[in-house]
């Protein structure tokens, strides 16, 4: 009896040890996790919170101390209020044309970049370089080769002997202009997330392949994009909701105009809280908004994962 107790008192202080162990690694483990735990909660969950309140509410920006509850009005003039409908097809147009476009390009960029070719480093400078420059910045840039007058643009055209166009004066031409401007824009992001999932790809499956008597299509086809499937997924949703975003291209360049095509969810949001001083029914808008960006990515993710 006294054997097993003599025994049975190392297991128990190797047994304190170990949750002792476990206690610490726990707080380190919710020691590291706070400071990011507290920025969601300050930046996300919080005014998601207020805007969902708020959204029940008339809310007057220079009158904070006159809020009147209104219980649905807000969302049941959101349903019937036209310019949200069109705010809401300009921002699905656009991530429909920009996602696709945008994703592609930026493959085919990947692609090419990967290859060793002379100045490989200094494409990948030029592809990039959009990127790290402000959107505002480039926004007022493209403004200037827009120019329906003496644009960089409709010079070059005009020297073609093609009528000059007036890109984002037309209602027609607004939005694809803008669209333009942003895959050019953030097409280089994308390449470099591509382009590191090509560099993981084991060189031995292209030898392999090549072997067999595949071609460059076919290696592509077989090797290269089920390789990249998983670095597709996260892209595509990504740039899906960097889309549904879209601001400050139309509110630099058009302010919503002409006649509400270039208007996004966003840049309504923005206009109604802001400029109209109308918070409540801004709140209403961006609960809304926030349901369409979570289904989105849902049924995104959902779709690419089942294939």
């Amino acid at each position: 009896m006294q054997g097993e107790a003599m025994a049975s008192a190392p297991r128990s202080h190797k047994m304190l040890s170990l949750r002792k162990r476990k206690r610490q690694e726990a707080i380190m483990g919710y020691s590291f996790l706070l400071p990011a735990g507290l920025l969601i909660t300050l930046f996300l969950i919080l005014p998601f919170g207020l805007a969902f309140v708020f959204g029940f509410t008339r809310f007057n920006l220079l009158r904070p101390d006159q809020i009147e509850f209104r219980g649905l009005e807000n969302y049941l003039f959101l349903f019937t209020d036209p310019l949200f409908y069109r705010s809401l097809y300009n921002t699905l147009y656009f991530t429909a044309i920009v996602v696709p476009v945008q994703c592609g390009l930026a493959l085919m960029l990947a692609l090419l970049v990967n290859q060793k070719l002379r100045l490989t480093n200094l494409f990948r400078i030029a592809y990039f370089s959009p990127v790290i420059t402000s959107m505002t910045v480039i926004a007022i840039l493209w403004i200037y080769l827009y120019n329906p007058n003496d644009g960089l643009i409709n010079s070059f055209l005009h020297a073609l002997g093609i009528p000059k166009q007036p890109f984002l004066r037309s209602p027609d031409q607004a939005m694809n202009s803008i669209i333009l401007m942003s895959v050019w824009q953030a097409a280089g992001y994308q390449m470099m997330i591509f382009l590191a999932g090509l560099q993981g790809i084991p060189k031995e499956l292209y030898e392999a392949a090549s072997m067999d008597g595949a071609n460059r299509f076919q290696q592509l086809r077989y090797i290269t994009i089920p390789s990249l499937y998983n670095v597709i997924v996260f892209v595509l949703t990504i740039t899906t909701i960097q889309a549904v975003k879209l601001f400050t291209q139309p509110y630099i360049m058009t302010n919503g105009g002409p006649e509400n095509t270039t208007r996004t969810l966003a840049l309504f949001i923005y206009q109604q809280g802001f400029q109209f001083r109308n918070a409540g029914y801004a709140s209403a808008i961006s609960v809304v908004f926030f349901i369409i960006v979570v289904l989105l990515s849902f049924l995104l993710r959902k779709l690419l994962r089942d294939r």
